[in-house]
């Protein structure tokens, strides 16, 4: 619209997830980036218009549904592809989650037309803005690095995974002596000596449910029974490992339908 001021609104952080650099949330009415070059991986969405960008000299867009892998030390710009502007969320990557001999794939295919990957990002991005899910986003982050690894290395059809009930068990395990103190995928991974996409999918083949959604349920049932032992709301959260008490109360209230002060009054009525 004429005499309409430019709308420049962004947000940055750097989550406590391995791999991840930066994340960087933007809205943008008018403003067109030079080009330029990052020394990492670039993995973008578009929430809302389209963003039309020059790499390696040819021209591509970022329609709704596509997500934009842009490889590290390779120039690029970028613009708005409609007079609305647009709305994105971006990750930047370290080499750990995507290695050098995926660059000439990403350089020839930056943009990846999957509804799958592209809904796993979103929730990547949720997850990373809630303090105390580090390891939801570092279990989603894991799967997209795998994913994506199988667009550019041009997989069709990914390999069959055969099930792993022992791994499975043994993760269990360390969930079950890390309720409290948490332990992050990397780090499990680490100790039972297994790919860390393996350790999620060898999990939640064996037991239906995520690694992440496992340790919430466990820390949720400990809340339940710290409350039902009488001690305050307040003190719950970090007794029963979560980050906060807001952390506590959205889990506990998606798990048992109440908040954990609400539930705490009904339960001493009785």
């Amino acid at each position: 619209m004429a005499g309409q001021r430019p709308q420049q609104e962004v947000s940055a952080w750097r989550p406590r997830i391995p791999g991840v650099v930066e994340v960087f949330h933007a809205h943008f009415t008018a403003y067109a980036y030079p080009m330029h070059v990052h020394d990492v991986w670039t993995l973008l969405i578009v929430d809302d218009g389209a963003v039309r960008y020059d790499l390696d000299r040819h021209r591509h867009g970022t329609p709704h549904d596509t997500v934009t892998l842009l490889p590290p030390l390779v120039p690029h710009n970028g613009s708005a592809a409609t007079s609305r502007g647009f709305r994105k969320r971006v990750l930047y990557l370290d080499g750990t989650r995507l290695g050098e001999d995926l660059v000439g794939a990403a350089v020839d295919r930056p943009d990846l037309r999957d509804p799958v990957l592209r809904r796993r990002v979103g929730h990547l991005h949720t997850a990373l803005a809630r303090p105390g899910d580090e390891l939801e986003a570092e279990s989603r982050l894991t799967l997209i690095g795998e994913r994506l690894r199988d667009h550019l290395r041009r997989a069709v059809h990914p390999a069959v995974r055969s099930p792993d009930p022992a791994l499975a068990r043994r993760l269990r395990e360390l969930l079950d002596a890390s309720v409290v103190q948490g332990i992050g995928l990397e780090e499990a991974a680490r100790t039972l000596r297994a790919h860390p996409a393996h350790l999620v999918r060898a999990f939640s083949g064996a037991y239906g449910i995520a690694p992440h959604q496992y340790l919430t349920s466990r820390r949720v049932e400990r809340a339940r029974r710290l409350l039902l032992d009488g001690v305050p709301a307040g003190e719950v959260a970090v007794a029963a490992g979560f980050f906060d008490q807001s952390h506590l109360t959205r889990h506990f209230r998606r798990s048992v339908g109440v908040t954990p002060g609400r539930y705490a009054r009904k339960s001493s009525v009785r």
